[in-house]
C-alpha cells in the first residue's frame, strides 16, 4: 500500500492528492507519491521570518546546541524506522549507516561545537579587538550575529537523511530557520525523518519546514537576509546560481556539486607494498558504497603506467567478488541506484566514456542482481574503464557517471599525475596513496589549489582513516571550480556562514559592552570582593583585581630551574646571557606565569572549581633579576553551558584576561585563563 507524501509548511502537514509515483529501487514497486497540492511559498517564508526567527532567537547558541544534542539522541533511539524506509532507496545496511547514523552523528558533532566554541547569547565576537588610535581610546573588532532570514537547503537524492541534517545543524545553531527541499526520488525517506523531528517536539516553532516536490516561486521571495545552499549536479548548480532574484538581492549561494574526484597511486608504491592494496581497496570501496552515488566518489584512478595492468587486474578481481542485489539478501555488498531514471542516466554517461576508454570490467553478460524482483530494480553493474591516453581526450575529465563507475588513467611522472588531477577542473576531494613524505609534501600544495579536501593515505593512517569519501563535521566539505566553490561543514566555520559579520568601532569600553567580552583598555570594576570569591551569577564582565607586586630574585630562578629541570643557558649562564639579545640573565617564562598565578589566586575553597586551560599566551618582554611584576585579572567572558555536577549544582565557564606588567608598566606576559565556576545553587 502506497502513501502520499506531505510537505511540512507553516507548522502543518500539507498534501492529500497524489501526484508523481516514486518506485522502490530494489523491485520497482510504487512506494509513495508526491502530492499535487500547491504550496504557498509566501506563507512558508513569512512563517520562517515571523515565527521561526523569533522562536530560535529566544534561545542562545548554548541552548540551541543542547536542543541539537537532544534531537540527536531522540533520532538515534528511533533509527530503525529510518532504516526500514531506507531499504527502498537500494541502500545496503552499511550504506544506510553512512546516511542515517552519519546524519545523526553530525547533529551530535555540531551540538559539541556549539557547546564548546560558541558563547552564551546570540552574538559571537570574532576578535581580538585592534587599536585604531595612538592613545588607546579608539579600537575596532568584528562581531557575528544572526541574519534574521531563512536558510533554503536544496539537497541531492543520494543522502536523504544526512543531506538535510548536515545543513540543518549549523544553520539551526546560527539561529536561522530552514526550509529543506530534498530530491524527489528519495524524498520519502526525508519525509520520514522530518516526521520524527516533528514528533520530538524539540525544535522551536518555525525552525524547520519541508518541501516535497518543486520549489515554485520560493527563490523569488528571498532577500539579502537569506541563504541558499545546494547539493547536486554542477549543471543544476550553475543554473540556480544565476537565478535573477538571487543575483539581484545578493542572496548568498553555497553549492556543493558533483565532481570528478581522483585518487593517485604515487610512483614510489609497487604491487608488493601494503599501500598498493590500500589504493585498490579505496577505489573499489568508492565504486560500490552507495552504488557509487556519492559526490565524493573516486571517478578517476591515476596510476603509474608500469603498474596499470596490475591495478586493473586487482580491481577487476575485487569487483568480481562484489555481490550485487537486494540489500535484504544476506551477503549482498552493493545495492541499487536510487531510481530507474538514474540507471538510464548512468548508462548514457558510460556510453560516452566508452568512446575514449576500454571496459576492464562491467559484470559481463551474465550480470544478474540477486534477490526476488530485482529484474525490475534500478541496478547497475560496477564498471571499471581504462583510458590509455588521458591527456588526449577531454570526456574522461568532463563526464561523470554518477554510479559505480571509475576510469583508470596512466601517468609517467608525478607532475603528470597532478596535471591529470587538475583536469577535473575543481574537485571535492582527492587521495594520494604514498609511502614517501617528500612526495606528499610536493603533491599536496599543488593539488590543494583545485581540491576542497586531500587525503594522504599510507599504512599508518589506514588504521584509523575514515576514507576518501567521508566528509567529517570538523573539516570543510566543498571544493573549487566544478565542485561548486562553496563550503559545507567545517566546524564553527559552517555556523559562521549563516551569521552576518559586522565591523564595530568605538572606545574599548563601548566595544566591551557590545561584544559582551572585556576588551583591553576598557574600564574595569574593582571591589572589595576578590573575583575568585564570586559565584558564576554574581560575576560581571569587567570585574577586576590588580594584585600586589613581586620582585624577581636570582633565588626564584634557581629554585624554578630545580623544580622544572629547565637549566637553559639564558637563565643560568651569566656570560652567555650577556652575549644574547637580552644582554642579561632572565627568568623562565613559565616562572612568570606561575608567579602571576601566585599573585592573583585566592587559595581558600570557593566558587572557582578548576582551571582547565590557557589561551593566547604570549611572553612579550623579558623579566630580569630585580624586575618587579604585577598582574591584573579581569573577567573577560562568561559561558553558561547549562551543566550541573553530581550534586545538582550548576556550573559555568569563565575566561579571565590576565596582563602581567613590570615596574615600568610594560606588559611582559598576557593570556586568557579558563576556569569552571560554580553557581550559587541549582541550575
Amino acid at each position: 500500500m502506497t502513501t502520499t507524501l506531505q510537505s511540512h509548511i507553516a507548522g502543518r502537514w500539507l498534501g492529500t492528492e497524489p501526484a508523481q509515483a516514486l518506485r522502490s529501487a530494489v523491485d520497482g514497486r510504487v512506494v509513495a507519491h508526491t502530492h499535487a497540492d500547491a504550496i504557498d511559498f509566501g506563507e512558508a517564508v513569512d512563517h520562517a521570518r515571523r515565527i521561526g526567527v523569533p522562536s530560535l532567537l529566544a534561545l542562545d547558541f548554548q541552548q540551541r546546541a543542547a536542543r541539537l544534542k537532544a534531537l540527536a539522541k531522540f533520532l538515534a533511539e528511533r533509527k530503525e524506522a529510518l532504516y526500514a524506509v531506507s531499504a527502498h532507496t537500494g541502500a545496503t545496511r552499511a550504506d544506510g549507516w553512512i546516511d542515517i547514523e552519519g546524519g545523526i552523528g553530525t547533529l551530535f558533532a555540531y551540538a559539541g561545537i556549539g557547546g564548546n566554541d560558541l558563547p552564551s547569547g546570540n552574538l559571537l565576537h570574532e576578535g581580538p579587538a585592534v587599536p585604531l588610535g595612538k592613545g588607546g581610546g579608539f579600537a575596532g573588532t568584528h562581531v557575528l550575529v544572526p541574519r534574521g532570514g531563512v536558510a533554503v537547503h536544496v539537497n541531492a537524492f543520494n543522502f536523504p537523511v544526512w543531506g538535510l541534517l548536515e545543513k540543518f545543524a549549523p544553520s539551526f545553531l546560527a539561529g536561522m530557520p530552514c526550509i529543506g527541499k530534498p530530491a524527489t526520488a528519495t524524498s520519502y525517506l526525508t519525509e520520514a525523518l522530518v516526521r520524527l523531528i516533528d514528533e520530538s517536539g524539540l525544535l522551536p516553532e518555525g525552525a524547520l519546514q519541508l518541501v516535497i516536490g518543486g520549489v515554485g516561486d520560493l527563490f523569488d521571495r528571498l532577500d539579502g537576509r537569506d541563504v541558499v545552499t545546494f547539493t547536486g549536479s554542477a549543471d543544476t548548480a550553475a543554473k540556480l546560481r544565476v537565478h535573477p532574484n538571487l543575483v539581484r538581492a545578493s542572496v548568498p549561494f553555497n553549492a556543493e556539486a558533483d565532481s570528478l574526484n581522483c585518487a593517485i597511486l604515487a610512483p614510489d608504491v609497487g604491487p608488493d607494498d601494503e599501500e598498493f592494496d590500500l589504493f585498490v581497496k579505496e577505489v573499489a570501496r568508492e565504486m560500490t558504497v552507495k552504488a557509487g552515488q556519492k559526490c565524493t566518489a573516486i571517478r578517476r584512478a591515476i596510476v603509474p603506467r608500469r603498474h596499470l595492468d596490475a591495478v586493473a587486474q586487482a580491481l577487476k578481481a575485487r569487483l568480481a567478488r562484489t555481490v550485487v542485489g537486494d540489500p535484504a539478501v544476506e551477503g549482498v555488498k552493493m545495492g541499487a541506484l536510487a531510481s530507474h531514471a538514474q540507471v538510464a542516466d548512468v548508462a548514457a554517461k558510460v556510453a560516452r566514456l566508452r568512446e575514449a576508454a576500454e571496459v576492464v570490467y562491467d559484470g559481463g553478460p551474465g550480470f544478474a542482481p540477486v534477490g526476488e524482483g530485482t529484474a525490475n530494480g534500478a541496478f547497475f553493474a560496477p564498471t571499471l574503464l581504462a583510458c590509455a591516453k588521458p591527456f588526449d581526450v577531454g570526456v574522461v575529465h568532463e563526464v561523470e557517471a554518477f554510479g559505480p563507475v571509475s576510469t583508470l588513467m596512466p601517468y609517467d611522472e608525478l607532475d603528470e599525475a597532478l596535471a591529470l588531477a587538475a583536469k577535473g577542473q575543481g574537485s571535492l576531494v582527492g587521495t594520494l596513496v604514498t609511502r614517501d613524505p617528500a612526495i606528499a609534501a610536493k603533491a599536496v600544495p599543488v593539488a590543494a589549489a583545485l581540491h576542497g579536501r586531500w587525503l594522504v593515505l599510507d599504512r599508518e593512517a589506514a588504521k584509523e582513516s575514515t576514507g576518501h569519501g567521508s566528509p567529517l563535521p570538523p573539516l570543510k566539505h566543498g571544493g573549487p571550480g566544478r565542485a561548486g566553490g562553496g563550503e559545507e561543514l567545517g566546524g564553527v566555520r559552517a555556523v559562521k556562514h549563516y551569521l552576518q559579520r559586522c565591523a564595530v568601532q568605538g572606545s574599548p569600553t563601548m566595544l566591551a559592552a557590545v561584544t559582551g567580552e572585556h576588551v583591553r583598555g576598557a574600564k574595569v570594576r574593582e571591589g572589595d570582593v576578590h573575583p575568585f570569591r564570586k559565584h558564576f551569577e554574581d560575576l560581571r564582565i569587567g570585574d577586576s583585581l590588580l594584585t600586589h607586586r613581586r620582585t624577581v630574585t636570582e633565588a626564584d630562578i634557581v629554585a624554578f630551574g630545580g623544580i622544572s629541570g629547565d637549566y637553559f643557558y639564558m637563565h643560568f649562564d651569566e656570560i652567555a646571557a650577556k652575549d644574547s639579545p637580552f644582554g642579561k640573565r632572565i627568568a623562565h617564562g613559565y616562572f612568570v606565569l606561575s608567579a602571576a598565578a601566585g599573585l592573583f589566586v585566592s587559595p581558600a575553597p570557593g566558587p572557582v572549581l578548576a582551571n582547565y586551560g590557557l589561551d593566547t599566551l604570549r611572553f612579550v618582554k623579558p623579566v630580569g633579576i630585580g624586575d618587579t611584576i604585577q598582574a591584573r585579572l579581569t573577567c573577560k567572558r562568561k559561558t553558561d553551558r547549562g551543566r550541573t555536577d553530581a550534586k545538582g549544582v550548576g556550573q559555568g565557564v569563565v575566561a579571565w584576561d590576565v596582563e602581567v606588567t613590570n615596574q615600568a608598566g610594560e606588559i611582559v606576559a598576557s593570556y586568557d585563563i579558563l576556569t569552571l565556576v560554580a553557581k550559587r545553587g541549582g541550575n
